[in-house]
């Protein structure tokens, strides 16, 4: 049977990929740490917003808010930057650059701030860190620069005005190349929303929601709220994290359920 050069091609990256992993030669260093974004609001009522076929009823759940920093040899990554600081009630009581200073970095170490999607409680903070590359869905990229969309671009105005570098991502993202930190393409909550893969030595493979899902019944029932920006693609989009859940036998962290925080280490410990 004769292969297609791409077919060969990607059988030849992912084998070459798990043999360095196995001989432990290059292998980068990869840890990920979960930093809190924000305060915890009183345990939430999800049965109005949180499922569209009324499957929900009567359930109170806690959300947290959570972002997570990637390093990957010497570069680094955030992973959504949360509330913005202020004096709401959900405002975080520790900043992202605070949070950093304790791990002994700086803003400028920063090499990328990854978005799960357009939402204030996970854009909030990025203007802390305008060197960074920006990596965004495209989809939710357009929604950013549309001059009908100010509110929501606020937080990332560095970049929207040309101050700073930015990937609009079309599907999926290796970020560094080498299969250990990937931007999901899971269009639904927003039209560019993405999840994340982190492949670990010690660990395993972790996939962090976004707002895939918000909650462990939600997830588990396939649930989709009531607004989100395209219920087709949100189904579609559970169904396929779901699948690479089972095939890489991945921890799943629910990225607002409270219930998922100790599936990492507590800060400032990191999963490796």
């Amino acid at each position: 049977m004769k292969r297609s050069p791409f077919v060969f091609g990607v059988f030849v990256c992912v084998t070459t990929f798990g043999a360095a992993f196995a001989r432990g030669q290059s292998a980068p260093v990869v840890t990920l740490t979960r930093l809190q974004c924000g305060t915890n609001a009183a345990p939430t009522d999800v049965g109005q917003r949180f499922s569209d076929t009324y499957a929900i009823s009567g359930l109170t759940v806690q959300l947290t808010f959570s972002c997570y920093l990637i390093k990957h040899n010497d570069d680094y990554l955030i992973w959504d930057t949360g509330n913005p600081v202020g004096a709401a009630a959900t405002a975080p009581k520790t900043t992202l650059v605070d949070l950093l200073g304790q791990l002994k970095l700086a803003p400028t170490q920063v090499k990328y701030v990854a978005i799960s999607h357009y939402h204030g409680d996970h854009t909030g903070q990025a203007g802390q860190f305008p060197h960074a590359t920006l990596l965004i869905g495209k989809g939710d990229w357009d929604v950013v620069t549309d001059p009908k969309s100010a509110t929501i671009a606020a937080p990332l105005a560095n970049w929207t005005t040309g101050g700073g570098k930015v990937e609009p991502v079309i599907g999926d993202k290796d970020v560094f190349g080498d299969g250990t930190v990937i931007m999901l393409n899971t269009p639904g909550h927003t039209p560019g929303h993405h999840s994340l893969l982190v492949r670990l030595k010690e660990m395993g493979n972790v996939l962090i929601t976004g707002d895939l899902s918000h909650f462990h019944e939600n997830y588990e029932s396939g649930g989709v709220p009531t607004f989100n920006t395209d219920r087709a693609a949100s189904v579609a989009s559970i169904d396929r994290f779901k699948k690479l859940a089972t095939n890489l036998k991945a921890t799943v962290i629910i990225q607002h359920d409270d219930r998922d925080v100790g599936k990492l280490p507590a800060f400032p410990a990191a999963a490796k």
